[in-house]
């Protein structure tokens, strides 16, 4: 059980920092000279026949988990760029046998769907500029794209630093668990503090999301490319992978509920997600396998927020206050950030198209996604469910941070 304490800091401290694989053996040169070139063959409507001469491969020869992870990124996007390249009114019903069955083999060995997930796009998927040099914008770079040019990349190399953010708080975490199984007050009221200060820092570096991603192209060009096959009124039977089952299977496009961070404050705070849970607890089947343990292996410690209770002490009373108020900040802010990029822009898109005034970019958006998010969610009212049922987190009865 103890493994959990050295999982947390080990994947994200490690794992995470780590230099990706950039290259595949050349036997899989064909997938990687198309995943490459994903933006511009959709642009020039090249995507799918250049699919369709690609050769069946073998996955057999992938040895190691850092190519899995780099396989399935490149047939995830290829496979993104595949369903979407005509928009939504030019869906297809079937994901072709020489990318559907390696796919499916890649996906089966690391325990991730067959779909472009943020295990992908964001932590598998970026490279420094200059090794030495820091995480930043300036010196991050996507490692494979899809349309929407820099704010592709800044929408993606953005998550990767609120990731990134998080750290701190993720190496506190084993701090307070610890401290609550051995009754030791203050280290739990000193690691909540620090995980205060980790959330506060990843609501700070989401704020780099409007320096770096355009709404309009947000909305009008990036984001069917992040939808999936499930909840969809694109695709409502799903896409049948050739090869592998003749019945199409429904799986949901990328979404922030893919990332564990949430997940592990919210079993660590006791945040009880009622109305919610079965989206959220679909969504853990999007994540690395040991990810997901991660999450479930919190949720078994003794609950936190009990234990808080029965100390009657100030100070950890405060703390545990002020990380659930800071979580709260995040999550609404999370609202403003999707209002910004997805809710204004779809009221914009509506007023054009109604008064024909609607621009290229406007009139291919997704108006089946309006109200929507890509992972298949009715995008504000699970946001404001989630923020809410955060809120009932606070303890009664004890003053909570201004």
């Amino acid at each position: 059980k103890d493994g959990i304490y050295l999982f947390i800091f080990l994947f994200y401290a490690l794992i995470l920092l780590q230099r990706l694989q950039e290259e595949l053996p050349s036997y899989y040169k064909p997938w990687m000279d198309i995943a490459l070139r994903v933006p511009e063959l959709v642009l020039s409507h090249e995507l799918r026949s250049c699919i369709h001469k690609m050769p069946l491969l073998s996955s057999q020869l992938l040895q190691r988990h850092r190519e899995l992870r780099l396989a399935h990124l490149a047939l995830s996007v290829m496979s993104m760029g595949y369903v979407w390249q005509e928009g939504e009114n030019g869906t297809v019903q079937v994901l072709p046998r020489n990318l559907a069955v390696p796919f499916w083999e890649v996906s089966q060995r690391l325990g991730l769907p067959p779909i472009l997930t943020h295990a992908d796009a964001v932590l598998a998927n970026w490279r420094k500029r200059d090794p030495d040099g820091p995480f930043d914008m300036q010196n991050l770079e996507l490692l494979l794209s899809l349309p929407g040019g820099e704010s592709t990349r800044g929408f993606f190399m953005v998550t990767l630093l609120v990731e990134l953010a998080a750290v701190p708080s993720l190496r506190n975490i084993p701090i307070v668990i610890n401290g609550v199984r051995s009754g030791d007050v203050e280290a739990v009221a000193k690691g909540l503090e620090e995980i205060s200060e980790s959330l506060q820092d990843m609501k700070d570096t989401l704020k780099l999301m409007q320096a770096h991603v355009e709404p309009s192209v947000f909305y009008g060009i990036m984001r069917i490319y992040l939808s999936g096959w499930k909840d969809n009124p694109c695709m409502p039977k799903g896409l049948v992978y050739e090869g592998v089952q003749t019945e199409p299977m429904e799986y949901s496009g990328g979404s922030a509920a893919q990332s564990s961070l949430l997940h592990c404050y919210d079993e660590l705070l006791g945040v009880q997600h009622e109305t919610e849970s079965a989206f959220l607890f679909r969504m853990r089947n999007y994540m690395l396998p040991a990810h997901k343990q991660l999450i479930q292996d919190i949720s078994r410690e003794r609950p936190l927020r009990s234990f808080v209770q029965q100390q009657d002490n100030e100070r950890l009373s405060q703390a545990f206050q002020l990380c659930v108020s800071k979580l709260l900040a995040l999550r609404n802010y999370h609202i403003t950030v999707v209002s910004r990029f997805v809710t204004v822009p779809a009221a914009r898109a509506r007023q054009l198209r109604d008064t024909g005034e609607a621009s290229e970019m406007v009139s291919k958006a997704p108006t089946a996604l309006e109200e929507r998010g890509t992972g298949g969610s009715g995008i504000m009212s699970f946001l404001k469910t989630v923020r809410d049922e955060t809120r009932d987190a606070y303890l009664p009865g004890s003053s909570k941070p201004s």
